[in-house]
């Protein structure tokens, strides 16, 4: 028995993903603190891990985006909350902020809690813009960066008091550099064809155009370090024109012997302690981006574009290096001289940017910061 109210944890489905692995990791604090919760969603491989850590899921079509389907994902949610006697929901994507929103309309007392993920698109703004709100709505909303948090008062105009703070993490506890065995990194490397005689870039990344990519091929031509190799890692997801695409490009640019592509990895720990330097290239903004901090956690050297959460996990010059969006040149002349830095200067910069991850974006101070947030709403009348 616990004197701990119920949480429930609501997203569209388990597959994969940012939104889904942080459910996993809430839920498991949520466990270890002995306080009773739920998670609804679609489903998928991830449900597994909830199941084998004896938090119960249960599975609605919340997924949908069908106005008849949140009604009735409405109604359903109403009996579940009653049932399971929950205090608080706590919606993590649009659709099922809608049908949990609908739905506690009918149950005075339950607290409304979402997570801000990302920076949604607002046109058309007649559409979008009211359809966005809903995650804006909360008693209390937890944004995942600096950057979200000014998009959500740029445009939804809620009172900023509303708002927390809460970086998504890196796991320090998988991610640490003395847990991977060189034998393993050895592997990996003879298994992706890895040359083990040139310095290794690495963009870690579903294959989808904002990633950068081609920016990378084009700072590649430009380097004056033309003895490296550049690993892209990640699933192309069915986007096999993009695929062709990059192909047709690194033979335009002749750097088919610097370039490997390899599918989605599920040893990141090993993939990156396999590269010396790790490129987080976005085009667009990320709302946060994990990539940067567990290369960080990992003691490798990091390099991302000056927009969006990279301006808040890398400070420039301290903790990794920041250069202009889609700018080949700086990228360049960015990567030749972190190639050419200095064995003790690698070293600083490399503790300074551990300690920075396990201080500031690490998964254990994400979910101690989301708990007070739950423990916050309790207190709450």
């Amino acid at each position: 028995m616990t004197d701990k109210p119920m949480i429930m944890q609501i997203l569209p489905a388990l597959q994969s993903g940012g939104i889904e692995r942080g459910t996993i990791e809430i839920a498991r604090a949520l466990k270890d603190a002995n306080w009773p919760n739920i998670v609804v969603s679609n489903g998928g491989p991830m449900a597994y891990e909830l199941k084998r850590m004896g938090v119960e899921h249960i599975q609605l079509p919340v997924h949908s985006k069908n106005p008849l389907m949140i009604l009735k994902n409405a109604r359903k949610l109403r009996e579940i909350i009653r049932d399971k006697q929950v205090k608080i929901v706590h919606a993590r994507s649009r659709a099922p902020a809608w049908a949990a929103k609908i739905a506690l309309k009918k149950c005075p007392g339950v607290r409304f809690l979402t997570t801000f993920h990302g920076v949604y698109n607002t046109k058309p703004e007649w559409l979008k813009k009211p359809y966005n709100k809903v995650m804006a709505s909360g008693d209390l909303v937890i944004s995942i960066s600096n950057f979200v948090t000014r998009h959500i008062l740029d445009n939804y105009h809620i009172a900023s008091s509303r708002i927390r703070l809460i970086y998504r993490g890196a796991d320090v506890e998988k991610f640490d550099p003395l847990k991977v065995k060189p034998e393993r990194v050895i592997e990996l490397a003879e298994k992706w064809q890895v040359p083990v005689d040139k310095p290794v870039l690495m963009l870690p990344g579903r294959l989808t155009r904002w990633k950068g990519h081609l920016v990378v091929l084009e700072a590649l031509s430009k380097m004056k370090n033309k003895a490296v190799t550049c690993l892209f890692v990640g699933s192309d997801q069915g986007r096999d024109d993009y695929h062709r695409e990059l192909k047709a490009k690194i033979e335009k640019l002749g750097l088919e012997t610097n370039v490997l592509i390899r599918d989605h990895c599920s040893d990141m720990p090993v993939a990156y302690m396999l590269s010396d330097i790790v490129i987080s290239a976005s085009t667009d903004p990320e709302a946060f981006g994990r990539v940067i901090p567990e290369a960080q956690a990992m003691g490798r050297l990091v390099v991302g574009t000056d927009h969006g959460g990279a301006t808040e996990t890398i400070q420039d010059g301290l903790t990794g290096f920041l250069v202009k969006p889609g700018d080949s040149d700086a990228l360049a002349k960015t990567l030749d001289m972190m190639l050419d830095m200095p064995m003790g200067d690698r070293k600083k910069m490399s503790v300074a940017a551990m300690e920075s991850v396990r201080t500031y974006f690490s998964i254990s101070k994400m979910c101690e910061k989301t708990l007070a947030v739950y423990e916050e709403l309790t207190a709450q009348k």
